[in-house]
């Protein structure tokens, strides 16, 4: 329970802030056994100052992300089993065509992801359940019922009185000791705790704590308007008995904010996304929520803390963000919006307001786990109350057993972890722009594939400007400028026009025919395709070959010169990722892996492991590759080479050190599209002139750029895993049918897992399905059904040109993973018959790529 007596000199685990993660990371330890926990912030307990009891508490669950939806959905179980949650429902109403579209689509993720009876409504059966809504300003609504509002003070007692911490409240963190790359201590003000391990929770001053420790985290806090009205005559008997008397309580600035929070709704919440708004009663009020005004960030570096005038998290409201359209895609203002959608505010006064902050990362989504630069520092950042249970859950198992989970099973972490950022993301200026980029977007419809148009042109590759000569259309990854597809190449779509369907609505933003033109030049002449953004690790050193084969899911003991595909898997035997080991010579190999966050995660997680004896050299960006593809590829390499290509003397997956022109590469003959090839890996400052030699030599032999829309469509058409994507740590070698990458005679992490899956067999497999009828392509994260029931959901789909055929993954139990089972897949409104498939699907026999 909590206390403010004085701090212990020690603890096994020192948790900062006290708020909805803090709290929920510090219960769900406790569940786990975890033993002598300390909880520490720097407001009165358990009203902080934080955001977690500013906060207006409403849960939405419905979300595109998996993971964010899964976590929602455990935190409003969580909590409704404590009694601290209403679940009154959530609705979200339409006012435009395109909103109409998007709630079918908040239909189709919540059938895919197992929430509970989502229907989208007419505007009656709104107003039916909102009355104060004026069903002529609505098109309809999604309604999810199991949405509702935390209590958050009321659930931040529960968590203090069911876990095994001790809590301490009026402690300011100072400092955190780091030593030998592992922290130590945690000194406050009130003394220093030595500690086994730390766990910064404290969102809003994530990057204030994160500097303490020399990290630079990537989180922006920003303000946004709530505002609660004086009683309502039409709610009038809507009032109840608050759960938590908060009389008696120490709490910071303006108490009319905590005592408001307190009073529960008797109705749905509801949300206005075309306008940036949301609303929900409270008792016999109306609070009134709007992101409908421009980014109003705080300097990270200047969060500050309690005065006698107000919380730490929350600043003055502002009339007029309130009264004008300040918002840059909006022309309403909230006053407006608010009074045409809920007549009932026209003119009302208002009993409380606020600016309350919360916080934002680049990418919109939560930081989580332990930084490969500093041991036994754990992080659970930028996280609402929304989630703040599930991601408590999920740290507190990362923790304890090496397997980030929930009680469904592992989930994936990649696109969330704390390295997966690059390495500018820890500018200011960068993460506090696009954190107000992040907040404009919060209720708007982000179109497929949207992009960024600040902070553009970070990282380029060395054929950056040849690119630009050939029109590429280029979409940012990890700070890499990335063409999509290349206007060039405009016309190669008469050439194969007959075998490239049209792409209409949402599926077609953002798309353009060139993609499947490039794909199939590709299966017919030669590409190029920059892969400069993809990383290399270096592993060398006397014990550099028993670390990666204990490391490695596969038998990597190779021979220099070979090449062999394998997995790195966690404790739990999920995957971590996927990778291609090299062996250069007995002591030394190269790890190659994909862009994005992989060398931060997959590079950190073998430098974290490494012994003292083995070097692990991250290469970001330090090499310039280039993917030569396609049944002409050998011909043209053999113009620009000595070295002798042929299929006896370079056989696939093999390796050799030759030169390009004068330019020394490491050949590497793979292919991650299906057809003869290599990737050719030279050092960056050669970048330039290894392209330049290629496309050169290759004029005749029409070689072309290829961009990754083409190589997105190819890779599935042979069934080849993208880590994040149909790979992750949620999935194991067996389910995602990579058992050729396991070898079971060696020894490596997370074998003794992956015997008792082999073993029982998997619950699930991955499998691909092609539409029976129709040529439209299917979007990740939509339902996979058999007689209107959930049986999994799309992880990733596109048409395969080569095949004139619709392709989907997904996961799909065991008995309906067998070829020919008749499925369905609901997509944009639309339920389509398909049928389970052998893979690959292309070139089963290998002849192309073997060739």
């Amino acid at each position: 329970m909590s206390s403010d007596s004085t701090v212990p000199s020690s603890a096994a685990t020192v948790v900062v802030g006290a708020g909805a993660v803090g709290c929920s990371v510090a219960y769900h330890l406790s569940e786990l056994g975890a033993e002598n926990i300390v909880v520490v912030d720097q407001g009165p307990l358990p009203v902080t100052g934080g955001s977690s009891t500013h906060a207006p508490g409403i849960m939405f669950q419905t979300s595109p992300s998996k993971l964010m939806t899964k976590t929602a959905h455990y935190t409003s179980r969580l909590l409704s089993d404590a009694g601290v949650y209403d679940e009154v429902g959530g609705i979200e109403v339409a006012r435009s065509e395109e909103r109409m579209d998007f709630l079918q689509r908040r239909v189709e993720h919540a059938t895919a992801y197992g929430l509970p009876d989502p229907q989208l409504l007419s505007p009656g059966e709104v107003s039916d359940h909102l009355p104060l809504v004026d069903e002529d300003e609505i098109l309809g609504g999604y309604y999810s019922p199991t949405d509702g509002r935390v209590d958050g003070v009321a659930a931040l007692q529960w968590y203090m009185e069911q876990s095994d911490a001790d809590f301490y409240g009026h402690t300011t963190v100072t400092d955190l000791d780091v030593s030998g790359g592992e922290v130590t201590a945690v000194e406050t003000d009130r003394g220093r705790i030595e500690c086994g391990r730390c766990v910064l929770a404290t969102n809003n001053w994530g990057y204030q704590t994160g500097q303490l420790a020399g990290l630079d985290l990537p989180i922006a806090p920003v303000q946004h308007q709530y505002a609660v009205t004086e009683p309502l005559d039409e709610l009038a008997d809507e009032a109840v008995a608050p759960r938590v008397d908060t009389a008696d309580m120490e709490i910071p600035g303006d108490r009319s904010i905590a005592d408001a929070m307190s009073q529960a709704p008797t109705r749905p919440v509801g949300r206005d996304q075309d306008h940036s708004l949301y609303f929900r009663t409270h008792g016999d009020a109306l609070g009134l929520g709007s992101y409908n005004h421009e980014a109003l960030p705080v300097d990270p570096r200047k969060m500050g803390g309690n005065t006698d005038e107000r919380q730490a998290s929350v600043r003055e409201f502002t009339a007029e963000h309130w009264e004008r359209a300040t918002h840059p895609d909006r022309d309403t203002s909230p006053k407006q919006a608010f009074e045409e959608l809920l007549p009932v505010t026209k003119d009302i006064d208002f009993a409380t307001t606020e600016n309350g902050i919360f916080v934002f990362t680049p990418d919109g989504m939560p930081v989580l786990g332990e930084p490969e630069a500093i041991d036994d520092l754990w992080t659970g950042l930028a996280i609402w109350w929304t989630h703040s249970g599930g991601y408590g859950k999920i740290l507190a198992e990362w923790m304890e057993t090496g397997v980030p989970k929930l009680p469904s099973g592992p989930v994936e972490v990649g696109g969330i972890h704390v390295d997966r950022f690059e390495p500018h993301a820890g500018s200011p200026d960068y993460f506090v722009d696009r954190g107000s980029t992040r907040y404009r977007q919060v209720y708007s419809i982000v179109e497929p594939g949207w992009q960024p148009d600040d902070h553009r042109a970070l990282r380029r590759s060395p054929f950056y400007h040849h690119q630009q000569e050939l029109d590429a259309e280029f979409t940012q990854s990890g700070g890499w400028e990335v063409p999509k597809w290349y206007d060039s190449n405009a016309d190669l779509v008469d050439r194969y026009a007959d075998q490239i369907p049209e792409r209409e609505g949402w599926r077609g933003i953002n798309r353009s025919p060139i993609q499947g033109a490039e794909h199939l030049h590709t299966r017919e002449h030669v590409s190029m395709y920059d892969m400069t953004s993809f990383s290399s690790i270096v592993v060398e050193g006397a014990d550099a070959a028993a670390f990666l084969q204990r490391m490695c899911t596969n038998d990597v003991d190779i021979d220099p010169g070979r090449v062999r595909y394998s997995l790195l898997c966690n404790e739990g035997g999920t995957a971590l990722g996927d990778v291609t080991v090299v062996r250069l010579d007995t002591d030394e190999f190269l790890v190659t892996t994909g862009g994005g966050n992989s060398p931060g995660i997959h590079g950190g997680w073998l430098k974290d492991h490494a012994p003292e004896t083995v070097s692990v050299t991250i290469e970001e960006g330090s090499r310039a590759t280039v993917g030569l593809w396609g049944p002409k590829s050998r011909l043209l390499l053999q113009r620009v080479t000595d070295a002798d290509v042929s299929a006896e003397s370079f056989p696939y997956f093999s390796a050799k050190q030759i030169y390009v022109g004068d330019v020394p590469v490491l050949a590497l003959r793979v292919s991650y599209v299906g057809e003869l090839g290599w990737e050719l890996w030279a050092p960056s400052e050669y970048g330039g002139r290894l392209w330049e030699t290629l496309w050169e030599a290759g004029q005749d032999l029409d070689v072309r750029p290829m961009g990754s829309g083409a190589l997105e469509s190819m890779r599935l058409e042979k069934g080849y895993r993208l880590w994040g994507t149909d790979l992750d740590t949620d999935s194991d070698p067996f389910a995602a049918g990579l058992s050729f990458a396991v070898d079971m005679d060696t020894d490596f992490v997370g074998k003794d897992a992956l015997a008792d899956i082999q073993r029982d067999g998997p619950d699930s497999r991955l499998v691909p399905m092609t539409l029976d009828d129709a040529t439209d392509a299917v979007l990740g994260g939509r339902p996979v059904l058999d007689d209107g029931s959930a049986l999994g959901y799309v992880v990733a789909g596109d048409y395969g040109y080569s095949l004139g055929e619709s392709i989907a993954y997904a996961y799909l139990p065991t008995d309906y993973a067998e070829s020919g089972t008749s499925v369905q897949i609901r997509c944009e409104g639309t339920t389509y018959d398909a049928t389970v498939r052998d893979e690959p699907l292309f070139d089963p026999g290998r002849s192309k790529i073997l060739r």
